[in-house]
């Protein structure tokens, strides 16, 4: 027995999962927006009540890494090390593309005869995404990078693939990305239900994160806008 904490907050979604190794015991999200920082402690409290549990029952924190958000991830990160410090339990990171990667495969149903794709997309503002490539046993056969999305957007893979994209990123290819092997898996959303297989793996190989040092990836460097109080420049 091992109850692992979930958190998600790498995009616009607000998800948190309380597993038992890889089975889910309750799980919180909303996709209202700006609202990681008022409801992710909320959304951890409620579930450990209602499941007949104290923080010190837990026996590890697990966190989407990146990338995405620059704030969401923050407030993920910071969430999970402040439980981890206060309660001197591991920190387990989880690659968010990946966990996006495995959701994806349990929803699409492929009837072709092609290899099928998962491509994952988190928007990046404007026609940047950040994606990955994922086979169907969730092997990288591209790894983590920032795209903009074209009509050449993974040519190399294409001709020979059926490619499945999807999350709050991927509405920019849906009149971009023209070829018949693409496909749109429509509503999807990142959540903390796809991590807990790998968070669970994790905590069995003993494969936890230094929390006083462990940073989120970002993937690019964050640049702040102009403020917007009168006076300041």
């Amino acid at each position: 027995m091992s109850i692992i904490l979930n958190i998600e907050t790498a995009t616009p979604v607000c998800s948190i999962a309380l597993t038992d190794n890889d089975q889910m015991l309750s799980l919180r999200e909303t996709s209202e927006k700006n609202s990681h920082s008022q409801v992710v402690t909320v959304f951890i409290d409620e579930m450990l009540k209602d499941c007949g549990l104290s923080p010190n029952d837990l026996d590890a924190v697990a966190v989407s890494k990146g990338p995405g958000s620059y704030t969401g991830l923050r407030i993920g990160v910071s969430t999970a090390k402040g439980i981890c410090y206060a309660l001197g339990k591991p920190l387990i990171s989880v690659g968010t593309l990946k966990a996006m990667a495995l959701g994806m495969s349990l929803k699409f149903r492929n009837p072709e005869t092609l290899p099928v794709l998962f491509a994952p997309m988190i928007d990046a503002r404007r026609m940047e995404v950040y994606t990955a490539l994922y086979d169907q046993n969730l092997i990288a056969v591209k790894d983590v990078y920032a795209a903009i999305v074209d009509n050449d957007t993974f040519s190399d893979f294409i001709e020979n693939h059926i490619i499945c994209f999807a999350g709050d990123g991927a509405e920019k290819c849906r009149e971009t990305l023209n070829h018949p092997n693409f496909r749109l898996l429509d509503d999807f959303t990142a959540s903390a239900a796809y991590m807990k297989d790998f968070s669970a793996e994790k905590f069995k190989a003993g494969q936890f994160e230094d929390t006083a040092y462990f940073e989120p990836f970002y993937l690019k460097d964050f640049v702040a806008g102009p403020p917007r109080v009168k006076g300041l420049k």
